[in-house]
């Protein structure tokens, strides 16, 4: 059997702004000596794809861990831990999911865990079990580099400014937030608009969460939000994978944020989640 080093390893590009698809072995992908590729990886391309590994919720869990600590932030949702502890089950099935408003809420760009109390995760993974027949892809865009990208004029108008992000606000384009699980529905938290990485770098901290900016009045705090949100969807910034089944995909939830392209009700589609916990507090 070929060594680690020796093992065939292709790594090519989606976007020069983010994103690549690793072809490797699934035994490669595994052995917790390949982790801190995978961590050089998303530190250069934040977001990755491999094709059709068609992994367990076990081999998951097993390579999640080999990333880091593991965190499960939503096993109190419909679809938590449905299929083994730690694994979060992203589907619009009536049998498995009963609060489908976190699934519809997925179809905004967002960060996971940036509600919660607990330090965001540092690493998503996804897996799917049942691609859709149509529709369903997800995007990633790169927080970091529409921060880098902005003038530095604004950039000087924008570094002080602290957003309160909710539940609410991510629910509100499609149901009344007072009909949520009340204890979701008081999720919420207040972060600076710019996340200071451990590494230096800067990213904005947006998504369908952020509900309005401290100090200035809701409509032109959530105007703004709404102008960013679109300048960090930009499609040099941004790129779309289409699922096939046991897909495996894996990015940085402090660098990028995410979204599913909207899907039928009824659709199969049917993804696992786990993440890796993350070390540093927002605010």
């Amino acid at each position: 059997m070929a060594t680690l080093a020796e093992a065939p390893l292709t790594v090519e590009p989606i976007k020069p702004a983010i994103g690549a698809v690793v072809r490797v072995d699934k035994e490669v992908l595994l052995d917790p000596a390949f982790a801190p590729k995978v961590i050089e990886l998303l530190n250069q391309r934040l977001a990755l794809v491999f094709p059709q590994m068609n992994l367990t919720d076990e081999e998951q869990l097993h390579f999640t861990d080999n990333l880091g600590d593991r965190i499960n932030f939503t096993r109190t949702v419909p679809g938590g831990d449905l299929t083994a502890q730690d694994v979060y089950t992203i589907t619009l099935d009536p049998e498995v999911n009963s609060e489908p408003e976190y699934v519809y809420g997925s179809m905004f760009w967002h960060g996971d865990g940036i509600t919660t109390p607990n330090p965001p995760p540092k690493y998503t993974i996804l897996s799917c079990r049942v691609p859709p027949e149509k529709d369903g892809e997800t995007e990633f865009c790169n927080t970091v580099a529409a921060w880098e990208r902005l003038p530095e004029a604004e950039k000087v108008a924008l570094r002080d400014l602290r957003v309160v992000h909710t539940v609410r606000a991510a629910v509100r384009p499609f149901m009344d937030p007072e009909e949520l699980n009340p204890v979701r529905r008081e999720l919420v938290h207040e972060h600076p608009l710019v996340w200071s990485l451990p590494d230096g770098r800067k990213a904005l901290l947006l998504g369908c969460h952020a509900d309005w900016v401290v100090g200035m009045p809701k409509g032109q705090g959530r105007a703004l939000l709404a102008r960013l949100l679109e300048w960090a969807g930009q499609p040099d910034l941004t790129i779309r994978h289409t699922w096939s089944k046991g897909d495996l995909a894996i990015w940085d939830n402090t660098a990028t944020l995410h979204r599913a392209l909207p899907y039928a009700d009824n659709s199969a589609r049917r993804m696992h989640r786990t993440t890796v916990a993350g070390t540093d507090a927002i605010s």
